[in-house]
């Protein structure tokens, strides 16, 4: 029995590929299988033996830690050191139990790994928990002894040396895996040796069946060509193979082309003879019904319908010249529109359709019996220079056969051509007989135009009088233009005028902004002395006054401060509204926020019997860019104005995002992410008739809020024009008696305002003021922040020395020497008093020249106080020359200065001051200033 399995040349080779391939890969996996398990058994023995090395170490590490920590707070005294003795004791523990359970399959190494635990528990409980114990009881004697004694070291060296012993037996185990492995390398060598040696007999066995296969199909093949070839002319026969391969395909492929010759000459020979049959016909429905019946003869169709384009009317239209099998003008449509239907689609389309499922209402073939569906439809249209002339519609009963279809289609190809010459020739005869009629209409219409042109001619007449006129009123323009140019010109004379009146304007600005920079440093040196001695004199350190004394004394420190307060928001508020603020936009801590919001205002809250809230949303971003301390002072402002004005109740601070529907188009062409910060009190409430009120300067709710709360009215302003100046704004809803809520709305800008929307800024602030814009390039390098600087925020991390604290405050200040350099002999008087009051011995300079005389004289001087604007020499330069000139390069110098411009600070330090403070001077600030610079004065004679 014959063999049924066909495959082709290509695929018998392929399948004694396939075979020694599947074979080649079986061994490369089964060989890649094993190696990769020998390496990641290998791999494990590693990450194993890494891992049990490490956990070890840790462990004798942080019994190590513990023991330097045990130490150093014996030693010190230092809880710190306890910090790292306890982390240090959770860590070996931790570390102990990983190692334990790595150990689960080795005995040996757990009863080991348990003789280490129990020596280092008996260390713990022997010379460890117990000693500080000792410590902290302040048991002296006893800790003597224990040390005289030592009884942990026993412990220490046994638990080193049954480490040692641990990790020795680990390494001998790891060796012998280590060899087992390379054994069972050896045995996967041979075995594939083997294997290889078998899939190259296969494949010389596979190689020699599929030639023999081959060979055999082809000479088949070749006997079938001769038997054709000798049959001369007669395509009959076709080539028979049997096999299922490229000789198959190259059998049929012969068969096709047969196939094809035979249909080619069908085409040509139904071509010419429809050719030849409409030759010489001259009108379109003779063409229309001789292709008809042709057409329906070769095709099979029993329906047909010739439809022409109508070229008279404005749309085009097909109307139906000849039909087939039909029974009068009922047959087919009469007419049809471009696009009207499926028939009208194919004219649009200019695309053959073809169709065997047709709808049930389709047209029925009348016959003599009755009528019958039809079952198939070929809709074709007839083209001309890419436009459809006509189309033709076919039915049959049954479907269309591919050649018949190519037939209409090759026939169509130059039917158009002989279909619009038809069409052209009949439009001819056509225009012929109507140019003859339209001669008869020329003449008529020309004797109606003569009478035109009479008429045309009246009307020229009535044109060139309005000429006339229109130069009369070109003549009345050109004098109003003249008049124009001269008004011009004196408009030009009163530009110049107003611009040497701005000029006067700008320099009595100028005269303006010297005036309250000369007030500002003339009304900060005598505050300076008035906030010094009232907080010493109200602070009675003596004992000396009364109670009501002493409340004299607060009162009037209180109003210094006031007054101070006042000065600064005045001076900020004229920078903000001449638009000369600088804004320094950068990351902000939304996280750290709300606890230094809270560490702020919580100590008021509590003095008022106030419940404080902060409450801040799960989606704001922990970093938002915006200028930090406009941002903080706004807040402050406002919170403050919420304690300040809330009896009783709360003061509650949220922070939202705002989401996609709250932020408008505008809002998001600024910035994409926006907060929303409102501060809500249950204080007195504002009137809705004063909302706006409040925001102006130096303005309040009424007269009585004034009387009964204070306050300047200057906060809430300057915390409106911050907020312009951070892109955002400020709202409010309140009601008299129901408390009040202020809500900030502020962008994240990463980048800062553009400047177009600065400039929209300035110019919103400049229409508040006149002739601020001049004063406030001078105001801008004198004003500060309204508020104390903190001890903390004098100094730079990196100027702070750090020292242990070895003495007492009385102790640092005690007998140190303090030259004091001032003009001002009531900040002398001040300052001498609340420093020697404090055991300073101090010395006295009214100007540079005098201090450079007292330091050559005096080398037991241990800090100067150094006041800058002095007469005769001033305390830049009366610096420079004690750096430079006397070579005290480590001799501490504190500038002092009551103009607290925004360079002062580098200009002093770069004129050799060790620290600057600004007037009027925090005594809190002073000694602490001093504090951290007379214990580095003496650290340094103490190495010295």
């Amino acid at each position: 029995m014959k063999s049924k399995l066909n495959l082709g040349i290509r695929s018998k080779i392929t399948f004694g590929y396939v075979i020694i391939v599947l074979a080649l890969i079986v061994s490369a996996l089964f060989l890649n299988t094993q190696m990769r398990s020998l390496q990641n058994e290998r791999n494990q023995v590693i990450q194993y033996d890494s891992q049990v090395l490490k956990l070890s170490n840790n462990i004798e590490r942080n019994i190590l830690e513990m023991q330097a920590g045990k130490r150093g707070y014996i030693i010190t005294g230092d809880d710190s050191y306890l910090e790292s003795y306890y982390e240090a004791g959770e860590n070996w523990e931790k570390d102990y139990t990983t190692l334990y359970s790595l150990l689960n399959n080795s005995p040996e190494q757990l009863e080991k790994l348990s003789l280490i635990k129990a020596t280092i528990n008996h260390w713990i409980s022997t010379a460890g928990d117990p000693v500080i114990d000792m410590k902290r009881n302040g048991q002296t004697e006893e800790l003597t002894q224990h040390f005289t004694e030592d009884e942990g070291s026993s412990d220490l060296e046994l638990m080193e040396q049954q480490f040692e012993e641990f990790r020795i037996a680990e390494n001998e185990s790891i060796t012998a895996l280590t060899s087992e492995l390379d054994s069972r390398n050896s045995r996967i060598s041979i075995a594939l040796t083997v294997f290889l040696i078998i899939v190259t007999l296969a494949a010389i066995t596979i190689a020699t069946t599929v030639s023999n296969s081959i060979i055999k199909t082809v000479q088949n093949v070749k006997d079938s060509i001769h038997r054709i070839t000798d049959s001369k002319g007669d395509y009959g026969e076709r080539i028979q193979v049997t096999t299922n391969d490229e000789i198959k395909d190259l059998a049929i492929a012969t068969n096709e082309l047969l196939d094809n010759m035979e249909n080619r000459e069908w085409l040509q020979t139904n071509l010419a003879a429809l050719l030849t049959k409409y030759q010489g016909v001259s009108s379109i429905n003779k063409l229309s019904e001789i292709f008809l019946s042709e057409i329906t003869n070769i095709t099979g169709a029993l329906y047909g319908a010739f439809y022409v384009a109508n070229k008279n009317l404005d749309s085009t239209e097909y109307i139906k010249t000849a039909s087939f099998s039909g029974t009068g003008e009922d047959i087919g449509r009469e007419s049809f529109k471009l696009g009207e239907g499926l028939i009208g689609q194919v004219a649009v389309r200019q695309q053959v359709f073809h169709s065997n499922s047709l709808p049930k209402d389709y047209r029925l073939i009348n016959t003599g019996i009755g009528e019958i569906p039809p079952k198939s439809i070929l809709i074709v249209p007839v083209k001309f220079e890419d436009k459809t002339i006509a189309v033709i519609e076919l039915a049959s009963l049954e479907d269309f056969e591919s050649l018949e279809i190519e037939l209409v289609e090759n026939i169509l190809e130059s039917f158009g051509l002989t279909v619009n010459s038809i069409i052209d020739r009949m439009e001819i005869v056509r225009l012929l007989n109507e140019s003859r009629a339209m001669t008869e209409e020329l003449q008529a219409q020309s004797e109606e135009l003569q009478t035109q042109s009479e008429e045309l001619q009246s009307q020229s007449e009535e044109l060139q009088m309005q000429t006339e006129e229109l130069t009369i009123i070109n003549e009345q323009l050109e004098e109003r233009t003249k008049d124009a140019e001269a008004k011009s010109k004196e408009l030009e004379i009163a530009k110049k005028e107003l611009e040497a009146t701005a000029g006067q304007l700008i320099l009595s600005s100028n005269y303006k902004s010297e005036f309250l920079a000369n007030m500002s440093h003339e009304l900060r040196t005598p505050l300076n002395s008035i906030l010094i001695l009232s907080e010493m004199l109200g602070e009675n350190g003596n004992n000396n006054l009364t109670e009501e004394q002493a409340e004299f004394a607060k009162v009037i420190n209180s109003s210094g401060q006031d007054l101070l307060s006042l000065i600064n928001d005045i001076l900020d508020l004229s920078k903000v509204e001449a638009g000369k603020l600088d804004i320094l936009f950068g990351e902000v801590n939304m996280d750290e926020l709300p606890h230094l919001l809270e560490q702020t205002f919580s100590p008021v809250a509590k003095q008022k019997d106030l419940e404080f809230n902060i409450i801040k949303s799960e989606d704001v971003d922990d970093i938002f860019h915006t200028d930090e301390k406009r941002f903080n002072q706004i807040l402050k402002n406002l919170l403050s104005n919420a304690f300040k004005f809330t009896e009783q109740g709360s003061v509650t601070l949220a922070i939202n995002k705002l989401n996609e529907q709250q932020i408008s188009t505008d809002m998001k062409q600024l910035s994409p992410e926006w907060l929303e910060i409102a501060i809500v009190d249950t204080g007195i409430g504002i009137s809705k008739e004063k909302h706006q009120l409040i925001f102006e300067s130096f303005q309040q709710a009424d007269g009585a809020t004034v009387r009964k709360y204070g306050g300047t009215g200057l906060g809430l302003s300057i915390s409106k024009e911050f907020s312009k100046l951070l892109g955002g704004w400020i709202d409010l809803q309140s009601e008299e008696g129901k408390g009040s809520t202020f809500t900030l709305v502020l962008p994240s800008l990463q980048d800062g305002l553009s400047n177009e929307c600065l400039e929209e800024i300035n110019k919103d602030l400049s229409k508040m003021t006149h002739d601020e814009v001049a004063a406030a390039e001078v105001i801008e390098d004198i004003a500060i922040e309204g508020e104390l600087i903190k001890p903390e925020e004098v100094l730079e991390p990196a100027a702070i020395p750090h020292f242990p604290s070895l003495v007492t405050e009385t102790d640092i200040f005690e007998g140190k020497n303090v030259l004091i350099v001032d003009d001002d002999n009531r900040n002398i008087y001040a300052l001498k008093t609340a420093l020697e009051h404090n055991g300073i011995n101090i010395l006295v300079a009214k100007h540079g020249v005098e201090c450079l005389e007292i330091m050559k004289s005096n080398n037991d001087i241990d800090l100067v106080l150094m006041d800058i604007m002095m007469p005769i020499m001033d305390g830049y330069e009366t610096m420079t020359r004690i750096r430079q000139d006397l070579q005290l390069t480590d001799l501490p110098i504190i500038a002092i200065t009551a103009k607290a411009m925004k360079t002062d600070r580098d200009k002093c330090i770069e004129a050799g001051a060790s620290d600057y403070i600004s007037k009027p001077i925090n005594l809190e600030q002073l000694f602490s200033v001093l504090r951290v610079w007379l214990v580095s004065q003496g650290s340094m004679k103490n190495d010295e």
